[in-house]
């Protein structure tokens, strides 16, 4: 069993975080690996991105949305209880490099990974202007730490309740416009990773992105996770989960990630009406 030593509700209580004990995975974990989560014996395999790992305490953080059975499972997880199985670290660590001046772009929960490249890409050098969204300033997450994390943070806010009123996306074409940048980092909803592909391919920058597809073994064994990405098929799990953003065929993979929507609020229906929720 693996420990749930921390947990928080961020963002009204819909978004989570668990600090679980993993020695062996924190201290071979690198920033932008994932790990393999099960509840329980009969629980689904979920793959979470580290937001944070720590070494000495031999823990790793996840930070994750409820938004179907698996996750509320997850969410009823209290301190002192456990995950039934936690693998990794799985996947191809970030590329770090000092290039100049970086600009990194998080949404949702993917500000929760996009946190320790953000750090790391500081921390070698890079000028970095962090921008991160939310639909509204109640579903923010992880303020402080990407302050800290980066030169010069940003917010926007959908509804305009705190920071930019608008996307992340025009702030970002804001900061492209002034010149320099070398490399855009864009991690959470899909449709926003697209649209931060589609505007940076009129600059002479290099985009990242981290994908998180239907996933299984996390093995490379099953091909469930596959991705097309400059016309060949990639597998998330063992090529990725990072990939060339300007090569991502975003369209397939929003229609596979698509597949199961139905059956999940299904899934998550029956649970709630168990519980009496």
């Amino acid at each position: 069993m693996f420990k749930i030593i921390r947990r928080e509700e961020m963002a009204e209580g819909t978004v989570i975080l668990n600090e679980i004990e993993a020695p062996l995975i924190a201290k071979k974990a690198r920033p932008g690996q994932f790990v393999i989560l099960k509840a329980n014996e009969t629980g689904e395999r979920i793959p979470l991105t580290m937001a944070e790992t720590d070494p000495e305490k031999g823990t790793i953080t996840i930070i994750y949305m409820v938004v179907g059975k698996s996750t509320a499972l997850f969410r009823d997880l209290k301190v002192g209880d456990g995950f039934q199985d936690v693998i990794g670290p799985l996947g191809k660590a970030t590329h770090l490099e000092k290039v100049g001046k970086v600009i990194c772009v998080g949404g949702g929960t993917g500000v929760a990974v996009l946190h320790p490249i953000t750090r790391a890409l500081k921390e070698i050098g890079n000028d970095v202007t962090c921008i991160i969204g939310a639909r509204t300033k109640d579903l923010l997450i992880l303020e402080e730490q990407m302050k800290a994390a980066s030169n010069d943070l940003r917010i926007c806010t959908d509804d305009g309740s705190y920071g930019h009123h608008g996307f992340v996306t025009q702030v970002m074409q804001e900061v492209l416009d002034q010149g320099g940048v070398k490399l855009v980092v864009a991690i959470g909803p899909v449709p926003m990773m697209k649209a931060v592909s589609n505007i940076t391919k009129d600059y002479d920058v290099e985009l990242q992105v981290s994908l998180n597809p239907i996933m299984i073994d996390g093995t490379g064994m099953c091909g469930g996770c596959r991705v097309t990405v400059g016309g060949k098929t990639k597998f998330a799990c063992v090529d990725g989960p990072e990939f060339d953003g300007h090569k991502v065929n975003f369209d397939e993979l929003m229609m596979r990630l698509g597949s199961y929507l139905d059956d999940e609020k299904e899934s998550y229906d029956h649970y709630c009406r168990v519980r009496g929720e």
